[in-house]
């Protein structure tokens, strides 16, 4: 049995040159590159109501409506792990993630990830597209997902996404001792040479990320991030561009930087944090059949309380 799914988006405007296939994977990066040329090769796609094929080159600014099938998930198997369900009804499912979670199978994670999770938590998911998820989390990024419970649910809740109506705000502790808030608003693309990490690129998706100081400690500062765009890795990327860099984070932080004095505590406390310190604190959005406000919040984290305490002395 397979699922409807509908996509309605601009192409941007730095996409200019580029081959459609290549353009709308970026854009629709929960789904391949083969299932999207795919969908070109089938007709499923039309830009300005015309059908392109996978090598024909955009322009910029086309309008682009995908109208497909996708096949109920198969190979991906229902296992029993415990889920921290923060809401749910007929529709939608919140989920509070543990760091170390991965959220969809791949290379090297088959089994034990959310997909798997969900599918046993309801098996009615294996008819939603991606057991329901609609947005992700990094593999050490604990906090808050909304998960569709039905494919008119799914379709919804992506287009709110898309139209920035999802609201999605997140805690971290950063390196180094920030001056004030602000608003970090610089595009974000696949890095040029690692093509595993993201950078900020003069031609990549426009990315804005805001952020405010709830705490400042002699050498790091506590953080409160709202998302107003959600590319791939974007607080990472942004917070390493202002040069502070979540702790912990190995990929985009660089070496280990002790502040000047560091107490034995808190010298053991950085070393021993392994993910980047980084919670989705709070989501809120409008429920796709009620319309109602859900508002959900997870506080944070044992390890991330822990190392703020560690700070919090460290300061004194």
């Amino acid at each position: 049995m397979s699922s409807p799914i509908r996509h309605s988006l601009r192409i941007p405007p730095h996409a200019a040159g580029q081959r459609l296939d290549q353009v709308l994977a970026e854009l629709l990066n929960d789904y391949s590159r083969t299932r999207i040329k795919s969908w070109i090769e089938s007709g499923n796609v039309r830009v300005d109501g015309a059908r392109l094929r996978p090598k024909d080159r955009v322009l910029g600014g086309e309008r682009v409506e995908i109208e497909a099938e996708l096949p109920a998930e198969v190979g991906v198997e229902a296992e029993a792990i415990d889920l921290d369900v923060v809401h749910q009804d007929a529709h939608v499912l919140v989920i509070n993630k543990p760091a170390g979670l991965v959220v969809h199978p791949g290379a090297g994670n088959l089994a034990g990830t959310l997909q798997n999770a969900l599918l046993h938590f309801d098996a009615s998911l294996a008819q939603v597209p991606r057991a329901g998820i609609v947005h992700r989390l990094d593999k050490d990024t604990s906090g808050l997902m909304v998960v569709a419970r039905t494919v008119e649910a799914h379709t919804a809740l992506v287009r709110a996404l898309e139209a920035r109506e999802v609201e999605r705000e997140y805690e971290a502790i950063c390196v180094g001792v920030m001056t004030g808030g602000g608003t970090v608003d610089a595009p974000i693309g696949r890095h040029p040479v690692d093509r595993v990490r993201m950078a900020v690129r003069d031609d990549g998706r426009e990315a804005v990320t805001h952020y405010r100081i709830l705490r400042r400690f002699r050498g790091h500062t506590y953080v409160r991030l709202r998302l107003e765009t959600g590319r791939t890795h974007q607080i990472r990327v942004h917070m390493a561009y202002i040069r502070h860099p979540l702790v912990g984070d190995r990929v985009y932080g660089g070496r280990l930087l002790l502040p000047k004095g560091a107490s034995p505590e808190l010298v053991e406390a950085l070393r021993g944090f392994k993910r980047q310190a980084l919670h989705a604190a709070r989501l809120a959005f409008e429920h796709p059949s009620s319309g109602e406000l859900i508002e959900c919040t997870a506080p944070l984290p044992q390890d991330m309380r822990q190392l703020l305490e560690v700070l919090e002395r460290d300061s004194g």
